[in-house]
C-alpha cells in the first residue's frame, strides 16, 4: 500500500480581499507489484485523474473555484430542472405503443376499445382542472419545491401503471400524471425564465419542450420491445433521478426577493453566476420585483392593466396559432395518420423517424430562435407549416375522392409532409408559446396569468383534437389539413400585430415594452 498526500492551493480575489484556499486530501492506492516502477506511474496518473474529477464535482456545487462570471450554472439549473418533463413526454405518448397491447393481450388485460379510448384524454383534463387549485404553489413554496413535488405523482403514476390489470387503475394512474403535468406547467417556465440572463434564457429556456419531446421519442423507441411493466420500471427511475439532482439546484432569486429574503437571493445569484460579486444583479432584480409587486396582482388587474392585458392577448394568440396549425393533432394521431396514408414505410418506423427528428430539431432550434428573435421565428415557422400541410391535404383528397387516380408512386408524401411540418414547427411554433409564457407577465400577476393561459391551452388543444375527428369523419380526412394550412398562413400575418419581441430583453424591459 502506498499513501499519496495531495495538496492543491490557489489564491483568488473576492470583494477586494485575497483569499488563500488550500485543499488537502489523502488518496491510497494499491500497488500490485511494488518493484515495478511503471505500475506505480500508472497509479499516479490515475490519481491525477481522480484529482481533476474531484475538482470538477467540487466546482459544480460551489462557487469558490470560479475566478470569473460563468453562464454554465444557469444552463445546468435549467437542464436539470427540465428533466422532470421527461416523464411528461413518456406518459403523454405512452398510449401510442401500449393501447394496442391493452386491447390484444386478453389474458393480462380485459379492456374494451371504448374504455381504452379515454386514456389519452384523462391527463389533460385533470391538468386543466387542477391548475386553478395549484397555481399558487410556486409563489407559496417556491418554484423549486413545486417542481420537486411534481415528481411524486409521476412516480405514483408509473407504479400504478406497472401494477394495473383493470382499466380503472390505468385511469387513476393517468389522473396522477395530470396532477404532475399541472405542477410542471405552472412552475418550470417560471423557474427557467427567472434563473437565467436574457442571453441564456433565449438559447436554453425551452428545456420543458425539448425534454418533453425526448421523452416522447424514448417511449416510442422502447415501447415495441418492452412490456408495460418493464417500461414502467424504467419510468420510475426518472422522478427519483430528478429529485436527487434538482435538490442540489438553487431556488429562483425572484422568489426569494418576493419573500424579502435578500441574503438567500444573493446566494442564489452567486451560484447561478459563479461569482461572489452579484451586487448589480441583486440591485436590479430587487428594484424590478419591488416595482412589480407594488401592483396588487388581482384577477381584475390581469385584464384592466394595459401591460397585463397585452400579455394575456399575446399568450392566448400564441397558443391558438400553435394548435390551429395542427401541432397537437399530429402528435395525438401520428400512427393513425400514417396508417390511413398506406405509406410504404411501416407506421412504427414512421413514428420513430417523426419523433426522432422532432427531438433533434428542437435542440437545434434553440440557437436559431436566439439569433432570429421570437417573433420572426414564429412567423417564419407558421409560413413553412402552412406550406407543409397543403400536400397532405391534397394527398388525402385524391385518395378519398378520386380513387381512380393511382397514388402508389406518391405514398411517400404523407411522411415527407409530416417531417417537413415538424421541421418547420420546431423552429418556432412548437417552442415559442411555452418559452414566452414565463416572459410576458410581471411578478405580481405571473402565477395568475400563466394559470389562465394553461387552462386555455388545455381547452384549445382538446377542442382542436375533437374538431379534427369531427371534420375528418364528416367531410373527409383532407378537410382538417386544409383548415390547418389556411390557419397557419393567417396566423403568420396576425403575429406581426399580436406577438411582442422579447428576445434579448430582461423581464423588466419586456414589461416596459408592453
Amino acid at each position: 500500500m502506498i499513501n499519496v498526500y495531495c495538496t492543491q492551493a490557489y489564491t483568488k480575489k473576492s470583494n477586494g480581499m485575497q483569499l488563500h484556499i488550500t485543499h488537502n486530501y489523502t488518496c491510497a492506492i494499491n500497488v500490485l507489484h511494488p518493484r515495478t516502477r511503471n505500475n506505480v506511474l500508472d497509479q499516479l496518473s490515475y490519481l491525477r485523474f481522480l484529482s481533476v474529477l474531484q475538482n470538477m464535482v467540487f466546482s459544480v456545487f460551489t462557487i469558490r473555484t470560479c475566478d470569473e462570471e460563468k453562464e454554465w450554472p444557469q444552463i445546468l439549473a435549467i437542464g436539470i430542472g427540465s428533466l422532470v418533463s421527461l416523464s411528461m413526454g413518456m406518459l403523454t405518448t405512452w398510449t401510442s405503443p401500449y393501447i394496442p397491447v391493452l386491447l390484444q393481450d386478453k389474458e393480462s388485460y380485459s379492456i374494451s376499445p371504448e374504455e381504452a379510448s379515454y386514456l389519452p384524454s384523462i391527463a389533460p383534463v385533470v391538468a386543466t382542472l387542477t391548475i386553478p387549485l395549484l397555481f399558487t404553489l410556486p409563489d407559496r413554496i417556491g418554484r423549486k419545491y413545486t417542481l420537486l413535488l411534481a415528481a411524486i405523482p409521476y412516480f405514483i403514476c408509473w407504479v400504478l401503471t406497472a401494477l394495473a390489470r383493470g382499466i380503472y387503475v390505468f385511469y387513476l394512474s393517468r389522473a396522477f400524471e395530470g396532477i404532475s403535468d399541472g405542477l410542471v406547467f405552472s412552475a418550470l417556465s417560471m423557474y427557467a425564465g427567472e434563473v437565467a440572463t436574457p442571453k441564456v434564457r433565449g438559447v436554453w429556456g425551452n428545456g420543458l419542450t425539448v425534454f418533453n419531446y425526448i421523452g416522447q421519442f424514448f417511449i416510442n423507441v422502447i415501447g415495441p420491445h418492452l412490456t408495460i411493466q418493464q417500461s414502467s420500471y424504467i419510468g420510475m427511475t426518472i422522478p427519483v433521478f430528478f429529485v436527487v439532482l434538482f435538490s442540489l439546484m438553487p431556488e429562483s432569486p425572484y422568489y426569494f426577493l418576493m419573500k424579502k429574503r435578500d441574503e438567500d437571493a444573493r446566494k442564489s445569484l452567486q451560484w447561478l453566476h459563479c461569482t461572489m460579486d452579484v451586487n448589480k444583479y441583486l440591485a436590479q432584480i430587487k428594484e424590478d420585483v419591488e416595482r412589480q409587486m407594488s401592483e396588487r396582482g388581482t384577477w381584475a388587474e390581469l385584464f384592466t392593466i394595459k401591460a397585463n392585458r397585452k400579455a394575456w392577448i399575446a399568450g392566448t394568440f400564441l397558443r391558438i396559432a400553435q394548435q390551429f396549425s395542427g401541432l397537437s393533432v399530429l402528435y395525438a394521431y401520428t400512427k393513425y395518420i400514417f396508417e390511413l396514408s398506406h405509406s410504404s414505410i411501416s407506421p412504427n418506423v414512421s413514428i420513430v423517424l417523426f419523433t426522432g427528428l422532432n427531438c433533434i430539431l428542437n435542440v437545434v432550434s434553440s440557437f436559431s430562435s436566439h439569433y432570429l428573435g421570437r417573433r420572426k421565428s414564429f412567423i417564419l415557422s407558421l409560413l413553412f407549416c402552412s406550406f407543409s400541410m397543403a400536400p397532405l391535404a391534397v394527398y388525402f383528397y385524391i385518395l378519398e375522392f378520386h380513387p381512380e387516380l393511382d397514388v402508389s408512386h406518391y405514398r411517400w408524401v404523407p411522411l415527407a409532409s409530416m417531417l417537413s411540418y415538424i421541421s418547420s414547427a420546431a423552429f418556432g411554433v412548437a417552442i415559442i408559446p411555452s418559452l414566452m409564457y414565463s416572459e410576458l407577465f410581471s411578478a405580481s400577476i405571473k402565477a395568475k396569468g400563466i394559470c389562465i393561459l394553461l387552462m386555455q391551452a388545455g381547452v384549445i388543444s382538446t377542442a382542436v383534437n375533437l374538431l379534427f375527428y369531427y371534420m375528418s369523419t364528416s367531410f373527409g380526412t383532407y378537410s382538417p389539413f386544409v383548415l390547418f394550412s389556411v390557419s397557419a398562413m393567417s396566423s403568420s400575418i396576425l403575429s406581426i400585430y399580436f406577438v411582442p419581441e422579447t428576445q434579448g430583453k430582461t423581464l423588466e424591459e419586456i414589461q416596459q415594452s408592453l
